[in-house]
């Protein structure tokens, strides 16, 4: 039988800091009761390292009424982030043992407000694909059916949340990186708005990728916005402050809002029936509150001629990581020093010039553009989450002898996600139903760009309609 403490850790983050500021509960059982579930779900291999003689310590370390507003709730980091003295291997042999000597800057952040860092998640080789089964570390497995991926890239993060060792988690999403994982796992995953977290130090701006958290409830994803957005010394370029408190926005009923309901894949790819009337579902869901839903097909919604021009921009970024790694290494990079995927991508990068990487953004932009002037039409847009049902272990393989198949996979797997990091709008992915299947059974919205707020209060008015923070997969199943 778990312990109260181990029953404590599915509780949001919120409620948990209130209990330890209060001395109900102390930080260090939270965290034993995290190491105590880690070591119960070793099957799911969310973890690539455990720091349990630092968490603990830093556990031990706060004090009653601390006024941090997350002081004592252990955390954990994904493994593409820097942690200060801690591996990190971007998921790939040719990091080796590399530890950074600063935190990030949004992991500084989380420290800041109290956060107790527990471990490393898991994913994929430099968060390349939907699924986290790096060749380094190894099939990373969902909660609720240990066939199937947590998705990715921050399956480890997902994992983790959905089994209940940990109330939330850190991720990053530069396609779908968190709401691929929230809607596999049955978790909350908000994409931030482009410039909203600063990606510093060591990061430049990011015309794609950014950091957040997967967590279980509204409140929480609201309340670790607030704590990690915001502009930090040297960023170039950053998203303005938002006029109130993400929380705050958050806890208002939404105004009556016109919604755009998108089901068509905009990759031209067959969608899953189950994925199409999760969105179907959440639209009725939503008029039933009072919203307007409509129905439609963007006019620019075709995006496969944009696949060949994000794929500059994504190899550029990819390769970007494999020369650092082979700084570190202090020699040229070799083909087996990555997965054959990882390798495909910088092969593909070094056949473009300096001119091929500024035309495909400008390129992109110009498709953002078009795209966030028809989204001005509505409030807001609904998509389903995913274009298929969690995939089965190994069946997107990066190590395949064809391993550019496993990317035309991964966009059939994720159709909805990706064109919202090009445009930058925020969106969010929320887990409103269970499949026939029993896995969870998502859907997407997205908001306005900077509208995170108006976005986290419908989806706070859909989480009060229909509950989802207390379902867990039986993992004794």
């Amino acid at each position: 039988m778990p312990s109260a403490a181990t029953s404590l850790l599915t509780h949001s983050a919120t409620e948990l800091a209130e209990l330890v500021r209060s001395g109900e509960i102390r930080s260090r059982e939270l965290v034993e009761a995290a190491l105590e579930r880690i070591a119960a779900t070793q099957a799911l291999n969310a973890f690539t390292l455990v720091d349990a003689e630092g968490a603990l310590a830093a556990a031990d370390a706060i004090q009653l009424g601390d006024p941090r507003p997350f002081a004592g709730i252990p955390i954990a980091i994904k493994e593409l982030n820097a942690v200060a003295g801690q591996p990190l291997t971007m998921g790939s042999d040719l990091y080796g043992d590399y530890r950074p000597e600063a935190d990030a800057y949004v992991v500084r952040r989380l420290k800041d407000a109290g956060f107790v860092l527990i471990g490393r998640t898991a994913a994929p080789e430099f968060g390349i694909l939907p699924v986290t089964e790096s060749r380094r570390f190894g099939p990373t497995r969902n909660p609720w059916n240990l066939d199937r991926t947590p998705g990715g890239s921050s399956g480890g993060a997902g994992a983790a949340v959905a089994a209940g060792i940990l109330p939330l988690a850190q991720g990053s999403d530069g396609a779908g990186s968190i709401r691929v994982p929230a809607a596999c796992c049955g978790l909350v995953g908000l994409k931030p708005s482009r410039g909203r977290i600063s990606a510093g130090p060591d990061l430049g701006d990011s015309f794609l990728s950014t950091s957040a958290v997967l967590t279980r409830t509204i409140g929480d994803t609201a309340r670790l916005l607030d704590i990690m957005a915001g502009y930090e010394i040297g960023d170039a370029t950053w998203a303005p402050p938002p006029t109130e408190p993400f929380a705050v926005a958050a806890a208002r009923a939404p105004a009556r809002l016109r919604i755009a309901l998108v089901t068509k894949s905009p990759l031209g790819t067959t969608i899953d029936p189950a994925c199409v009337q999760a969105a179907r579902d959440a639209a009725k869901l939503l008029e039933s509150l009072g919203h307007i839903v409509e129905e439609v097909t963007p006019p620019n919604w075709d995006q496969r001629p944009l696949v060949p021009i994000f794929s500059t921009l994504y190899a550029a970024g990819i390769a970007s990581g494999v020369a650092f790694g082979a700084m570190i290494r202090r020699r040229p990079p070799q083909p087996e020093d990555v997965e054959p995927l990882t390798w495909a991508f910088c092969q593909q990068d070094a056949t473009h010039r300096g001119a091929d990487l500024l035309a495909a953004m400008t390129q992109l932009q110009g498709h953002a553009r078009r795209m966030v002037a028809y989204c001005s039409n509505f409030d807001m847009l609904l998509t389903p989450a995913l274009g298929q049902r969690p995939v089965r272990i190994g069946e997107i393989d990066a190590c395949s002898p064809e391993p550019m198949q496993a990317f035309d996979q991964a966009m059939a797997f994720s159709p909805f996600t990706a064109i919202w990091n090009v445009t930058g709008q925020p969106a969010i992915s929320l887990p409103l139903y269970q499949g026939a299947d029993g896995l969870p059974l998502a859907a997407q919205l997205v908001g306005q760009p900077l509208g995170e707020g108006a976005l986290l209060a419908l989806a706070g008015q859909l989480e009060a309609a229909l509950p989802w923070a207390d379902r867990m997969p039986n993992l004794n199943a």
